[in-house]
């Protein structure tokens, strides 16, 4: 019985051992082919981070070279100023003299203007400055007006006298009207100015007819 059950051991040792060496490659092919899986999945991983570095560093290249042209064309950028700059070192001993010498000429033109708007000389624009300045030469003109009639034929006169003086007491109210009305708010010393305005046009009209001009 002993010789026997040996004789039927022996095809089952092969057999298992058969079967192992089976599994085993199987084991292996299927190992490997696994690996050749992971190892195609990094490549195509790798792979699309490379992608992704170099999309990248393209975007920030073109930007960068957008930002260069701009700066190109931008009259205000960085490297233009500093050539204005430069520019102006060069140039501003040179045109300071003229462009003061054209400022003032053009501000002596812009008096001279104003000076003729208001009646008076230039040299008196400095008293008739303010918001009033229109009206306060109105009135200085009539001052004038009203020493020209207290010095001429009629002036020892007591009717022109009288006249003289009311119209005095008149524009001095007047002027001190003038002034308080540039402290006010901007609609509320237009309307005082208007008020201004038509009396005096009344005591100009008065004064007028006394000099003989209709």
């Amino acid at each position: 019985m002993g010789l026997f059950t040996k004789r039927k051991r022996r095809p089952s040792r092969r057999a298992e051992a058969k079967a192992l060496k089976h599994k085993a490659a199987i084991e292996a092919k299927l190992g490997a082919k696994n690996d050749r899986k992971h190892q195609r999945a990094q490549a195509r991983s790798q792979d699309k981070v490379a992608k992704a570095q170099v999309a990248a560093l393209q975007a920030e290249e073109k930007a960068a070279l957008e930002t260069a042209a701009r700066a190109k064309r931008d009259p205000f950028g960085p490297g233009q100023v500093k050539k204005y700059i430069g520019v102006a070192r060069v140039l501003v001993p040179v045109l300071a003299p003229l462009a003061y010498r054209g400022a003032t000429w053009v501000r002596g033109q812009l008096d001279a203007r104003r000076a003729r708007e208001l009646g008076i000389g230039v040299s008196q624009l400095g008293d008739y400055a303010g918001h009033g300045g229109r009206l306060q030469a109105r009135i200085g003109n009539t001052e004038a007006a009203l020493d020209k009639i207290a010095n001429g034929n009629t002036g020892k006169d007591k009717g022109t006298q009288q006249f003289v003086s009311d119209a005095r007491n008149r524009l001095d109210a007047l002027t001190a009207a003038v002034r308080t009305a540039d402290q006010m708010p901007a609609a509320r010393r237009r309307s005082v100015h208007a008020s201004i305005a038509t009396e005096l046009s009344r005591i100009e009209a008065d004064v007028l007819a006394r000099l003989g001009v209709a």
